[in-house]
């Protein structure tokens, strides 16, 4: 399989845990920003090449119908499966048979996450299973688990009651599945979740997509002002500093001490001009040379306090820097190449990696920033920051 074109969206329950606001109208409808938070999620579709979009609708479908009518508006074609407000999942799914495409995603219409959908279809190759099931890594312990992956990508468990202490992630949907499912699938009214997947599971035809980029949702009134500060526009770029912001020690050697501090040349005007065009900007550096005892933390601290203030002068504001102090054999989840810091900056800030840019100099930086899904570009000694800046991201 090398390419999806259906997506279809589960949409059609009640919404209790967010009323009153679905007392009058349906859950995929609540507003966000001034948009129907459904709006949000046929963007990322039509981003991933999705080309139509099946909304299995119940309570208050004539809202969804009159808003979105063929979909021409949103530039994909949207058809619709209507059933009863007490429809379960798995029959919503059923109903919809004679519309379903041999393979497609299945979505909630409450969770929105950052698909990359040739990487979650490039799992599902390479597992060769009947179904591909997106779930967070929930490495902080935000909500409950309710999954257990195996290192090899096969989802070995499902506890919808959360209490088994052998889970190691959360199910968000985002599922790849083929349309053969249906056979396994009762004429009684069910859930998709209760009924299918320990069948799945049971039969090895289950894969896990682990994620560590942090979900959003809409299922319940206290979800929504995160979810809503996640989904506002924001322009945000990643930096790496030595080598991009300032000159890179020698091999071996650390920056120790603001004398040794230099900016490279054209590197503030980048950043003023990035400033002046409304960017939120971070750092994201490796300082190894903490745990090799080169330099403490403070004496870091020093320097990138002088750094700001030397900036400071430009107008130019750095928002939050992060920096791994650990050596390259202590295993952590933060220095590069891993994307530790650039997830950690987009839990703290609600960030959507895949709307951001980080510029870097090596192939640490390149893979730590494709892992995360940020648009990743290098410096070298013909594209300084400032040619980059000009040409790639404002002309993005």
């Amino acid at each position: 399989m090398k390419q999806i074109k259906q997506a279809v969206i589960l949409a059609g329950g009640r919404g209790t845990r967010v009323r009153p606001l679905t007392d009058t109208v349906p859950k995929p409808m609540i507003r966000l920003n001034n948009r129907p938070f459904l709006e949000y999620l046929i963007d990322l579709l039509k981003e991933n090449g999705i080309s139509e979009v099946v909304l299995l609708l119940g309570y208050l479908h004539e809202n969804v119908v009159d808003h979105f009518k063929d979909g021409s508006k949103f530039g994909i074609c949207i058809r619709y499966s209507i059933g009863d407000v007490s429809f379960k999942t798995g029959t919503r799914i059923k109903n919809a048979e004679n519309i379903l495409q041999k393979n497609f995603i299945l979505m909630y219409c409450d969770n929105y996450w950052p698909l990359n959908l040739k990487n979650l279809i490039a799992l599902h190759n390479r597992n060769a299973t009947m179904a591909t099931v997106t779930v967070f890594t929930n490495k902080d312990g935000s909500t409950k688990n309710n999954m257990r992956v195996s290192e090899d990508g096969y989802v070995m468990h499902y506890d919808k009651s959360r209490t088994n202490n052998q889970l190691n992630g959360v199910e968000i949907g985002f599922y790849i599945l083929n349309k053969n499912i249906l056979k396994l699938m009762p004429e009684t009214n069910f859930s998709f979740e209760k009924k299918i997947l320990p069948q799945l599971i049971k039969k090895h035809q289950l894969s896990g997509y682990l994620t560590d980029h942090k979900y959003y949702s809409i299922g319940s009134l206290e979800r929504l002002p995160t979810t809503k500060k996640f989904l506002q526009p924001k322009k945000v770029i990643f930096l790496d500093r030595d080598g991009v912001i300032n000159k890179k020690a020698p091999k071996a050697e650390y920056i120790t001490s603001w004398k040794a501090f230099e900016f490279l040349p054209g590197a503030v005007e980048a950043l003023a001009l990035l400033a002046q065009k409304g960017y939120i900007i971070f750092i994201i550096t490796n300082q190894a040379g903490i745990a090799r005892g080169f330099m403490t933390e403070t004496e870091l601290e020093e320097i990138h306090e002088n750094m700001k203030n030397a900036l400071d002068k430009y107008n130019v504001r750095i928002e939050k820097i992060y920096h791994c102090p650990h050596g390259w054999d202590e295993g952590c989840d933060c220095r590069k190449p891993k994307p530790g810091m650039l997830y950690n900056a987009a839990k703290e800030y609600h960030l959507n990696l895949s709307k951001t840019f980080f510029i870097g100099d090596d192939q640490r930086d390149l893979q730590a920033g494709t892992a995360a899904g940020c648009k990743t570009i290098l410096v070298n000694h013909e594209s300084p920051l400032l040619e980059i800046v000009k040409r790639e991201v404002f002309h993005a």
